[in-house]
């Protein structure tokens, strides 16, 4: 008589729970727009949902204390004049976010500690170097100040948002871009593309260093994450509409590590990758659960752990970086499911009979701090995320202000350009030019003074807010 024998692992019996209804964010009207994003990013201070609004796009922003209703009259973040598609938060700085829109650009927001009093409508940078919508927004893992937008255009851009100033432009994608991964350290980046083809690029050398036709045999949308250990998950669908998981070898694209049929609903799963504990978390939108797996370098490689039900289904899903969980009740991960007109946070919790500290649940982690400068990377230079250990917790920082070279932005800004080349020099006389210029200088300097007090003044008002005044 053979005995079949159990895998061992600690997150066998990781199960999911929903937070208590009080400690849920109520009315919130979520974005209705058609496209494949997750419609929420969240950081440890705060949470940020796509929401419907008229007149242009806009998205909330709230603290994560700020739970229960949210009102009607509640400050949002407004600025684009076409619906927003997607948002990021930076890594290295928990108040500065990435969204890109329907109206070709992409914006960068710094969103104060305190609460605004009326609606944020200035970004401190707007990226315009698409010609159609901007779906993707992705910050560099490790390199400050890096960000990855793609657009419909097929185009593929990385800014150096300290500058406002695009470094690289890659166009080798023929259709529509589904989705883009950086790997752990920022070297590379994978892609999906409407052409079923998964490809390897490296931005620095502007190729594409390795491809696969179809992963996943169906023509509905892919998506695909670089794993830590350099692997590629994948979902997709089969030929007979099955969805489908997938874990491939980019040096080895011939055969996969392993491909596993789920079941036959039609939503595009989004995946939630955790480089810490190799937890993958599969979210479909208009699914009702969320499935888990664990990825090992033992078959069958990609192991099914649970699922966590529910009745509601869900429009979006937000995931929590491993600082901002709760280390004292063995959270090892929290997810944020929006529905139609509320966002529920869901604890994954390793149950633990110990209250102290599990040191096997929690290496050391991905920290806010860039292990590079936007130059270095550029150069060629790779570096692993700077890691901090989760010990005692993780308490987010004060807000910092992101530096930006605003003399940068806006020589970089299409404006700004159209009006400097229509100053043409030939035409207009030498002391007219000088006057011109001293006064664009002198108008630049009084709005940085401004810029400068006005941070002073939050900084002063959130001292006063959060009680340490």
């Amino acid at each position: 008589m053979s005995r079949s024998i159990v895998r061992q692992s600690k997150f066998r019996h990781v199960f999911g729970q929903a937070a208590k209804a009080e400690q849920s964010y109520d009315d919130i009207r979520v974005s209705k727009v058609t496209w494949d994003s997750s419609f929420c990013a969240v950081n440890p201070k705060f949470l940020a949902v796509i929401v419907e609004s008229s007149g242009g796009g806009a998205f909330l922003v709230l603290p994560l204390s700020k739970v229960g209703r949210v009102d009607k009259s509640y400050p949002l973040v407004v600025g684009h004049s076409g619906p927003v598609l997607d948002i990021d938060w930076c890594p290295h700085n928990d108040n500065i976010l990435a969204s890109g829109s329907e109206d070709t650009t992409a914006m960068v927001w710094q969103i104060p500690d305190h609460t605004p009093t009326r609606p944020i409508s200035e970004p401190i940078v707007v990226l315009e170097g698409h010609s159609k919508r901007v779906g993707i927004v992705t910050w560099h893992p490790t390199a400050r100040n890096l960000l990855l937008t793609a657009g419909s255009d097929n185009l593929i851009i990385i800014w150096n948002v300290g500058t406002g100033e695009p470094l690289i432009s890659m166009d080798d994608h023929p259709d529509l871009i589904y989705n883009i991964s950086w790997n752990h350290n920022g070297s590379l980046f994978c892609t999906t593309c409407k052409d079923r083809r998964l490809r390897v690029c490296d931005p620095r050398k502007r190729e594409v260093v390795a491809e696969r036709l179809a992963p996943h045999e169906g023509i509905r949308p892919m998506r695909a994450i670089f794993t830590r250990e350099g692997n590629i998950f994948t979902t997709g669908f089969t030929r007979m509409s099955q969805r489908e998981l997938g874990l491939w070898d980019p040096t080895n694209f011939e055969e996969p590590i392993a491909l596993l049929e789920l079941d036959t609903s039609n939503g595009v799963l989004l995946p939630f990758y955790d480089s810490d504990t190799s937890m993958v978390y599969l979210c479909g939108k208009g699914d009702s659960s969320i499935r888990y797996f664990e990825i090992t370098d033992e078959p069958p490689y990609v192991h099914y752990l649970s699922t966590y039900s529910s009745k509601e289904p869900q429009r979006g899903m937000g995931f929590m970086p491993k600082r901002g969980v709760d280390v004292s009740k063995c959270e090892i991960a929290r997810l944020y499911k929006l529905h139609e007109r509320k966002c529920e946070p869901i604890i994954m919790t390793v149950p633990r009979k110990s209250d102290l500290f599990q040191d096997d649940l929690y290496p050391d982690t991905a920290g806010p701090e860039p292990a590079l400068e936007p130059e270095e990377w550029l150069e060629g230079r790779d570096e692993d995320p700077i890691l901090i250990s989760m010990r005692d917790g993780y308490v987010p920082p004060k807000s910092r202000e992101l530096k930006v070279a605003k003399k940068n932005v806006l020589d970089s800004r299409p404006v700004t350009r159209r009006s400097m080349s229509a100053m043409d020099g030939s035409s207009l006389p030498p002391q007219l030019l000088e006057k011109l210029v001293e006064e664009i200088q002198s108008l630049k300097a009084t709005v940085l003074s401004q810029e400068k007090r006005i941070c002073e003044l939050e900084n002063k008002l959130s001292k006063y807010t959060n009680g340490t005044v």
